[in-house]
């Protein structure tokens, strides 16, 4: 591996390949992938995208419905050298192509379900598209004479991969990522864990949310298994990670109560568990303590990060002493990274040694986001240094524990998504009504979202239907409420906490109603 080299988040993979060439590297219900396939593979694609045109490609985006092809062209699009797109079918066409136009994608690698809304996403444009199931319908030809020896160098510089995340002005943010974050990252997840060839990763996430890239990236790193977690594995848990021989698990908070109603959190159910990972989410202790009774044997860890900071930025070990620290019931976030510094502010900006705003600095933060336009209010000046204003509410709760108060703004995280809701706003403003406030409120399956609008009366399932044409699903309300005006508090600015209020008791009285 060249010098140059070091640092590049494939480089990872090669490791993996080095420690274990002919254990799988991906596994998808009865497929798997050795390290030696997804390696030669991956050269192989990468060497077509750089034939597709009269230079390589410098940004490849994945479209992918999540087969075992679109792990393969997540690693050929960082063997290209390319900075990597992921882009989820399952969100609106207008959407995906906002992305592909904001990120610069000057070439796709697409799985059957990429190919299926293909037409769709590029409207009558052109672009090179490489079919990864079935490369003779794409119009990248796919020919053994064009792979590349070895995957192209980058600099620590280059970005690595782009995610977007939900946008107050409504439409999506793009983060870069760099190599050199990434390289940081990882390079302290090998000294905090021992992840080996003979594990086996849960892969609970989808491509597109940074998650993804612990499990892809922590398994690769080592040698070890990735294995794609299908929905009816979550009906008997226990037997699943006995089957597949589970070692690492990793997902959000809200995985826990699905697997508890399903009856799989009984005391010792889980004995394969080495690792327990939760991150998204506030993680409950009650939750905690009855994961960590069900996987006895596994050191159970509560991460916390924006996408803005390469996946995760804090940990904490859950142990007796959690509870004590915990505030609310809530797990601690733990203490930051080796290599950044904290920043706690108040309202009006100034630091502070109680609690307020978490900002932060370090290797692992991105360089800015796509259109510096959304820098403003995120990135902070201080003390001659950048932070990055995560808009998170935390306290000092021991010299080297952080406990999670809450969001400052209208973000919210549902299944680990982070959500922007004057977003959903926009949208059901564009769908006829007059205008929209969308809150929160808790459920037995965690926070939902309860859409009040004012104008004319639309029928739910139609309101609903509108907006997923212009929304993920993932941010598609599950309650919408008509009202003739909003409330207004004494600054006459709409009351979002009364509203949440409505919106909570409407979910008491029906269930008082049944």
């Amino acid at each position: 591996m060249n010098s140059s080299s070091t640092t590049a988040l494939h480089a990872r993979f090669l490791r993996g390949l080095a420690a274990s060439p002919d254990g799988a590297a991906i596994r998808f219900g009865d497929q798997a992938v050795s390290y030696r396939q997804a390696h030669e593979r991956a050269l192989l694609w990468a060497g077509s995208l750089h034939a597709a045109g009269p230079r390589p490609p410098a940004v490849v985006g994945v479209l992918f419905g999540k087969t075992i092809e679109s792990y393969q062209g997540l690693l050929a699009a960082l063997y290209s050298g390319a900075t990597v797109v992921p882009l989820n079918v399952s969100f609106p066409t207008p959407r995906l192509r906002a992305m592909i136009d904001l990120a610069g994608v000057t070439a796709l690698l697409a799985d059957e379900y990429g190919m299926a809304v293909l037409e769709d996403v590029l409207a009558g444009d052109t672009m090179p598209v490489l079919a990864m199931a079935d490369p003779g319908v794409g119009t990248i030809e796919v020919d053994p004479a064009n792979a590349l020896a070895q995957p192209h160098p980058v600099a620590a510089t280059d970005t690595a991969y782009m995610l977007f995340t939900s946008g107050s002005t409504g439409r999506p943010k793009g983060v870069p990522i760099t190599h050199g974050n990434t390289h940081h990252y990882f390079s302290y997840l090998d000294e905090r864990f021992d992840f080996t060839p003979d594990d086996v990763f849960s892969q609970t996430f989808d491509l597109n949310f940074d998650c993804a890239m612990f499990d892809l990236f922590c398994a690769w790193g080592a040698g070890a298994t990735v294995c794609a977690i299908p929905p009816h594995a979550y009906r008997d848990m226990p037997a699943y990670f006995a089957d597949h021989k589970i070692t690492v698990w990793f997902s959000t908070p809200s995985a826990i109560g699905l697997v508890r109603r399903m009856g799989g959190l009984t005391p010792g159910a889980m004995p394969t568990l080495r690792w327990s990972f939760f991150a998204g989410e506030a993680l409950k202790c009650a939750d905690a303590a009855d994961w960590q009774a069900a996987a006895v044997g596994s050191t159970l860890e509560n991460l916390y990060g924006p996408t803005e900071l390469t996946v995760t930025i804090t940990a904490h070990r859950w142990s007796p002493e959690s509870e004590r620290l915990a505030v609310n019931g809530v797990v601690p976030i733990g203490d930051l990274n080796p290599g950044h510094e904290h920043l706690v502010i108040t309202p009006d900006g100034e630091p502070t040694e109680d609690e307020g705003e978490l900002c932060i600095t370090g290797p692992q933060m991105t360089p800015g986001y796509l259109d510096p336009e959304d820098d403003k209010g995120r990135f902070l000046e201080h003390g001659g240094r950048t932070w990055y204003r995560t808009g998170d509410r935390v306290r000092w709760v021991s010299p080297t524990e952080l406990a999670y108060l809450g969001r400052l703004d209208s973000q919210v995280q549902i299944h680990g998504l982070r959500i922007e809701l004057a977003e959903i706003d926009n949208a059901v403003r564009a769908s006829g009504v007059e205008d929209a406030v969308t809150v929160t409120r808790e459920t037995a399956g965690g926070l939902e979202l309860v859409v009040f609008y004012t104008g004319e009366r639309v029928p739910p399932s139609e309101l609903n239907k509108r907006l997923c044409d212009r929304l993920p699903q993932s941010m598609v309300p599950k309650h919408y409420q008509h009202v003739d005006e909003f409330p207004l508090n004494s600054n006459r600015k709409v009351d979002r906490r009364r509203l949440a209020g409505v919106a909570a008791d409407l979910l008491t009285a029906r269930a008082g109603a049944q």
